[in-house]
């Protein structure tokens, strides 16, 4: 959307603006509340509300009813008594749920949702997979151990084509009683609900020949949260030596749209957006 509108935007800045916004909505999966607990608080407005007496977003934009945020905030009717949607002062959580990761494993970076989630590092042998489906098999067949890092790739925009959400492996680890022991990165997608310590949007994708190619079965990963990195115990080196002989597989789609998606899709790390080759 930035890149339509001609806002400049990178991937880093999501990192800058949610280690400055806390976390003021108690809601699932991390916390006690559904979407519909906060209409009945006075809905979106009353975040707004909160977000604008601290400073925190700019009251002129503009929204789709065509009055400006700071004009909807002040028209709410916030519920007496509701605590759904906590002060500034006093929130869920002083940083916000998003954090962005870059190491050996992904130059480019990729997307971990920290809201609810209580580890901030996990080290542990790759478990690795070209694709989600063979991935949900394994988690199925309770093949995956406590410890593991599942490995996800072939699902980023250039490889789906078109970045899957793996909020189903994710489902089934927890399903498994996983969640709480088993990291996960993918160069795939995941939404909201997704529960436990798994990093989406890893780029350079596999499809393009980025590091998550280059990881074998039994490499070791690490996930470090608070230093910003995720890596792969490997020298620099070997990776490359990997890649070297690394060959892309067969595109899903041979014709029509998927295929022209797939041909001209950039990196998740800019948005995925498509644009014409010269």
């Amino acid at each position: 959307m930035a890149r339509e509108a001609g806002v400049p935007l990178k991937i880093e800045d999501f990192d800058t603006i949610s280690a400055r916004t806390p976390i003021i909505a108690d809601l699932k999966p991390g916390g006690r509340y559904m979407a519909v607990d906060v209409h009945r608080a006075g809905g979106i407005p009353v975040i707004a509300k909160h977000l604008l007496k601290a400073g925190l977003i700019d009251g002129s934009c503009a929204t789709v009813s065509g009055r400006t945020i700071a004009e909807e905030a002040a028209r709410v009717k916030e519920t007496p008594g509701q605590d759904v949607v906590r002060p500034v002062s006093d929130p869920v959580k002083k940083t916000g749920g998003l954090v962005i990761l870059k190491g050996n494993l992904a130059p480019e970076g990729c997307v971990i949702k920290v809201a609810g989630v209580a580890r901030t590092e996990h080290r542990g042998p790759a478990r690795v997979f070209d694709g989600e489906e063979d991935a949900m098999r394994a988690v199925t067949s309770r093949s995956i151990k406590a410890g593991d890092v599942v490995v996800i790739r072939y699902e980023g925009p250039k490889g789906g084509p078109g970045m899957r959400e793996m909020l189903g492996v994710t489902g089934a680890l927890v399903g498994e009683g996983l969640g709480d022991s088993v990291a996960l990165l993918t160069d795939g997608r995941f939404s909201g609900a997704t529960h436990g310590l798994m990093a989406g949007h890893v780029a350079p994708e596999a499809a393009r020949g980025g590091p998550i190619a280059a990881v074998a079965n039994g490499d070791t990963i690490v996930f470090d949260i608070n230093k910003r990195r995720l890596d792969v115990e490997l020298p620099d080196a070997e990776i490359q030596k990997r890649l070297a002989k690394w060959h892309a597989p067969e595109p899903r789609y041979k014709t029509g749209v998927f295929s022209k998606y797939a041909a001209l899709v950039s990196s998740a790390s800019e948005g995925a957006v498509t644009f014409v080759k010269s």
